[in-house]
Formats: C-alpha cells, sequence, structure tokens
C-alpha cells in the first residue's frame, strides 16, 4: 500500500468518525436528554407556572387590601418561585443538550394537556351533581 492510500484510509476514517459525532450530537443527544428529563421537566414548568400565578393573585391582593394576610400570602407565594428556577436551569441544560426551542414548547403542551386530564378527572369526582 502506499503512501496516498493511507492519507485516503485516513481521511474516510476521519469523514466517519466526523459523521458519528455529528449524528450524536444533532440526533442521540437530544433524544437522551428527551428520555431523561422530559418528565421532570413537564412537572418543573406545571409547578412554575401554577407559583407564577399564585404570585400574581397574591399580589394583587395586596394591592387591593394591604394588611398582614395579604403580606403574608404574598411571601408564601414567593417562596413558590423556587420551582421556576429550577425549571429554568433544567431548561438550559435541555437546551445545551440539544433539544430545540420547539421540543421544549412541545414537553410544555405536554405537561399542559396532561395536567387539564387530572384537573377534569379531579372536578369530575368533587363537583355536586344536582
Amino acid at each position: 500500500m502506499h503512501k496516498g492510500m493511507k492519507i485516503l484510509i485516513a481521511f474516510n476514517l476521519l469523514a466517519a468518525v466526523s459523521s458519528l459525532a455529528l449524528a450524536s450530537k444533532f440526533f442521540l443527544a437530544p433524544w437522551v436528554a428527551m428520555q431523561f428529563y422530559g418528565e421532570e421537566y413537564k412537572v418543573l414548568m406545571f409547578s412554575c407556572d401554577n407559583a407564577m400565578r399564585e404570585h400574581l393573585i397574591a399580589k394583587n391582593a395586596v394591592v387591593a387590601k394591604t394588611d398582614e394576610s395579604s403580606v403574608a400570602m404574598l411571601r408564601a407565594s414567593e417562596l413558590g418561585l423556587i420551582s421556576c428556577h429550577d425549571y429554568d436551569r433544567l431548561r438550559k441544560k435541555m437546551l445545551v443538550w440539544g433539544l430545540t426551542e420547539y421540543d421544549l414548547q412541545q414537553l410544555g403542551l405536554e405537561a399542559i394537556e396532561e395536567s387539564a386530564e387530572d384537573v377534569r378527572r379531579f372536578v369530575e369526582i368533587h363537583e355536586f351533581r344536582y
């Protein structure tokens, strides 16, 4: 085997390794991240959404009537916003792993749909029937 053939084989190996690396980065890594972090992401997204809603309600209550009770509720709701920090950190981790904004939006919609189903069941069980 002469020198030109060895160089050609080396470039072919380099191309194969590069192709595998790119496939891993753009296909395998996002899939792995979705499998490992997808459910946690849904839970944290829903928790953050609820925490922000409770915080807004508590803030509006303080604006409407400032007393010890409304201020205490506002402070308690601020603690719930910690879940938003966890959600944000996981979101960034998943973006680093190669998921797209679209992938994360899709997970968010799935979380809303799953939670809506839970809420519907909860309401059906606990509502008064006339």
